[in-house]
């Protein structure tokens, strides 16, 4: 067994950042930018006014109950054809152009139509309620930066800068396949012995949510030509996971059916509970050599292992920090026994002490396949290997569950 901090270097140094490709800005939000985006114009590109109310030079307004000269109108998107002199003024609207000569807004609530004249009921400084050209940016300014993933904000920062398509890094396509004559699909019957394949749809919605592609290719029996047949039919794909048949019984065939037809083995076995018997290695055929991560069967300890390693390889793949899952630091909600030579993940809900500490609680019953266990934790807590005796109120690190793009 190696270590899981050795596992998940040697499988994400395997991958690289995927292509660019062009997309609208209709399809961006949520990808990642592959390139620096710059300002393809100048915004606003002259100056112009903040609010309703009047052009006028600053020093015309000074004295109490100043009398102006309207001589025409400046609404947005249409310029005053002409330039303010002394004792001159001119109306604007929110984003109307400022007119040559004008060096201040004065503002509706502060000025008094009356006739042919405007009355100024309070002086305005030079400077107010004027937007210069340039305020929000400039043309040829860095807006958005490689490796941001594109939030609904960054879309309306793309679009006022004029750019209507963005280059992003190509989503990772994930290949899943499903093993075991025991499961069935999701609504098929149930028949004795038999149970609801889980893992491919709950991969598939992690793919997708860490911002990749999911490729269903179903339930292979545990039959080698089955295996084989099945992954034979797999399109184009960055990264082949399967789940169960990883481990030591008679029906365990994922290594020796594959190994038929190209698998090649990096390493084996990981010192972690859940999720020991992963496979690592790649799948080389004649037109392509595919990454392959074999997956427990057991639905928790696939769920770990794509949290601590495929949310890393998806994450370098779109030319990310591709690091493990953040930790976060709480009190121990109860004690814990001493820990073997594995590194332990334990589910736990999440309180809050009368301290405001937050305090992890592990579930009494820690088995891999209680998938309602892990659907109702908080967090994970991680036991090193070999840790001693825990008592509750001990301080302990945390996987949050519910932050980032990389969670189960």
């Amino acid at each position: 067994m190696i270590p899981v901090a050795e596992a998940r270097s040697r499988i994400v140094g395997r991958f690289a950042p995927l292509p660019a490709e062009i997309v609208p800005l209709s399809a961006a939000a949520g990808r990642v930018l592959a390139r620096d985006v710059p300002s393809r114009l100048t915004q606003p590109p002259l100056a112009v006014s903040a609010m309703d109310g009047y052009a006028v030079r600053a020093a015309d307004t000074q004295a109490p109950g100043a009398r102006l000269r309207p001589i025409g109108e400046a609404p947005a998107g249409t310029p005053f054809d002409g330039e303010i002199g002394p004792g001159e003024t001119v109306r604007i609207f929110t984003g109307g152009p400022v007119p040559a000569g004008a060096d201040a807004i004065l503002i509706q609530e502060n000025a008094e139509p009356s006739g042919n004249a405007v009355i100024v009921t309070e002086p305005v400084a030079e400077g107010r309620y004027i937007r210069p050209a340039g305020l929000d940016f400039s043309e040829g300014e860095i807006l958005l930066q490689a490796g941001r993933v594109l939030r609904p904000r960054d879309i309306g920062l793309a679009a006022a800068a004029n750019a209507p398509w963005l280059p992003v890094v190509r989503k990772p396509v994930v290949a899943i396949l499903a093993t075991g004559d025991e499961i069935v699909l999701p609504g098929d019957p149930v028949g004795p012995g038999r149970i609801v394949s889980s893992n491919s749809w709950a991969l598939a919605a992690f793919v997708e949510r860490n911002g990749g592609v999911a490729q269903n290719l179903g339930i292979a029996g545990d039959d080698p030509a089955a295996l084989q047949d099945a992954v034979r039919g797999m399109g184009r794909a960055d990264l082949l996971v399967t789940t169960g048949g990883a481990s030591v019984g008679e029906h365990d065939l994922i290594r020796p059916a594959l190994g038929e037809i190209g698998l090649k083995v990096d390493f084996w076995k990981i010192a972690m509970r859940p999720g020991k018997p992963l496979i690592f290695g790649a799948l080389e055929r004649d037109e392509a050599t595919t990454p392959f991560l074999g997956l427990p069967g057991n639905p928790v300890s696939a769920l770990v292992c794509a949290l601590m390693f495929m949310a890393p390889v998806m994450q370098r793949m779109l030319g990310r920090p591709a690091g493990g899952p953040p930790t976060e630091t709480a009190a121990l909600g109860a004690d814990l026994p001493a820990n073997d030579e594995r590194e332990d993940y334990l589910r736990a809900t999440l309180s809050t002490d009368d301290a405001g500490r937050a305090v992890a609680t592990p579930f009494a019953k820690q088995d891999s396949s209680m998938l309602s266990r892990l659907a109702a934790a908080d967090a994970l807590i991680v036991r090193p290997p070999r840790a001693g005796p825990a008592a509750a109120g001990d301080s302990v690190a945390i996987i949050p569950l519910s932050k980032d793009l990389a969670f189960i």
